[in-house]
């Protein structure tokens, strides 16, 4: 089957987001999936499950309401294929949609995506402002104290982390080391 391109998804991206933070996100869950497509013995579709992380929100910024409904009509639009467009739908499963994730990428951008938002704030409170010299003990800090980044939610990264078959620990230790592993190809 064939995908759209990463640049072309890039320009798609960019046609329904503007804010920094946003674009920075996409490209943070981008790198991350590809990231997990190579750990996890998927090294063939790293790009495709790029392209998935890159999409995942465009539809966040101008249509916060309807995340992950409007998603679809942007992204046929664009001329993005059927499976990409269910995998982008599904990472809102039990909060905005009813589409349950299948296989093993678009399970991981669901435990993930909410995850790359938590570790990201916890970079920023540090004097590196980077995820480099961040060490496990205190993102588990970070997760455990409700208060801290409160918009992301521990109970969808927990239920990936189920989804998935992982420990929790699992999860935050693996996104984390990708996040560390990825984060200076980062940029817009």
């Amino acid at each position: 089957m064939e995908h759209i391109e990463r640049n072309k998804a890039f320009d798609l991206l960019k046609q329904y987001n503007k804010d920094p933070f946003h674009i920075r996100h996409a490209l943070t869950v981008e790198a991350v999936m590809k990231w997990y497509a190579n750990e996890l013995g998927y090294a063939e579709d790293a790009d495709y499950w790029g392209i998935v992380g890159l999409l995942h929100d465009i539809d966040f910024e101008l249509y916060p309401e309807e995340h992950c409904k409007k998603a679809p009509e942007l992204l046929r639009d664009g001329g993005v294929s059927e499976d990409i467009i269910h995998s982008v739908v599904c990472h809102g499963y039990g909060i905005c949609v009813d589409i349950a994730p299948e296989h093993e990428m678009e399970k991981v951008l669901f435990a993930a995506d909410e995850l790359t938002g938590l570790i990201w704030a916890a970079a920023l409170m540090r004097p590196s402002k980077s995820t480099k010299d961040m060490e496990l003990k205190s993102l588990k800090k970070k997760y455990k104290d409700k208060r801290f980044a409160a918009g992301c939610s521990r109970e969808v990264i927990l239920k990936g982390a189920e989804m998935l078959g992982w420990e929790l620990d699992q999860l935050l230790e693996m996104t984390l080391h990708a996040m560390q592993e990825t984060e200076e190809d980062i940029h817009e």
